[in-house]
């Protein structure tokens, strides 16, 4: 048996409407009474997870969920707490679209892989499955992109058994809704530099011992 966790914030389509027509018990809805960010919406969702192991799913369906079976496999045969599902990895179809944003995310991976010392090949990914004592042991501070560093240096600092599969990815253009900018980019550096300061790496070791120790209590 599975779940899905929702978080409605503040939209002002008619998701909400079609949400609330589903009569399934699997299904759990979170509501923000005003529009919070894609940080505290994934932070609220993650908090709210029971189950073993959690997903994250971007409402825009750039990423597809009958993949989802191809990040658990790592995680089922026990050798990964964590697994990113790369855009990059051969193996997968993609959508081509803007140059520049490959070259900045190559950019920022590398960045990010070289305060972390974890080999990604897309650290920018909306696709992090993970166990749910990882989940929890997330404190999630950025409310838009800035996440992506902000989670991985923290699943750095836990010492976790981290994966990559490869996935498929339809982006979107900008006339289709992308929201990502070149504002975005320059965040996404000054997380990289704020969660991997020897400070905050202790830091968030220290909650995911405590964490994973209350869970086995």
């Amino acid at each position: 048996m599975g779940e899905v966790i929702i978080v409605d914030d503040s939209s002002t389509d008619t998701s909400l409407e079609k949400i609330r027509k589903f009569d399934d018990s699997r299904i759990k809805l979170l509501m923000h009474s005003k529009n919070l960010g894609k940080g505290k919406s994934v932070s609220d969702g993650l908090n709210a997870a029971l189950l073993p192991f959690v997903i994250i799913q971007d409402a825009d369906l750039e990423y597809d969920p009958s993949e989802f079976d191809l990040l658990l496999v790592p995680l089922l045969e026990g050798k990964a707490d964590v697994v990113f599902g790369s855009r990059f990895l051969s193996g997968r179809s993609r959508r081509v679209l803007y140059y520049w944003h490959s070259l900045g995310n190559s950019f920022l991976t590398t960045l990010s892989n070289i305060f972390t010392n974890l080999n990604l090949t897309d650290m920018e990914t909306c696709y992090k499955l993970m166990t749910k004592e990882v989940a929890k042991s997330l404190v999630i501070k950025e409310p838009r992109f800035g996440i992506e560093p902000e989670i991985t240096a923290q699943v750095a600092a836990f010492g976790v058994r981290v994966y990559e599969v490869a996935i498929s990815y339809y982006g979107r253009t900008y006339e289709e809704g992308k929201k990502i900018t070149w504002k975005d980019g320059f965040s996404a550096i000054r997380c990289i530099l704020k969660y991997n300061l020897n400070s905050r790496k202790k830091e968030f070791r220290k909650n995911f011992i405590k964490n994973t120790i209350s869970s086995q209590e």
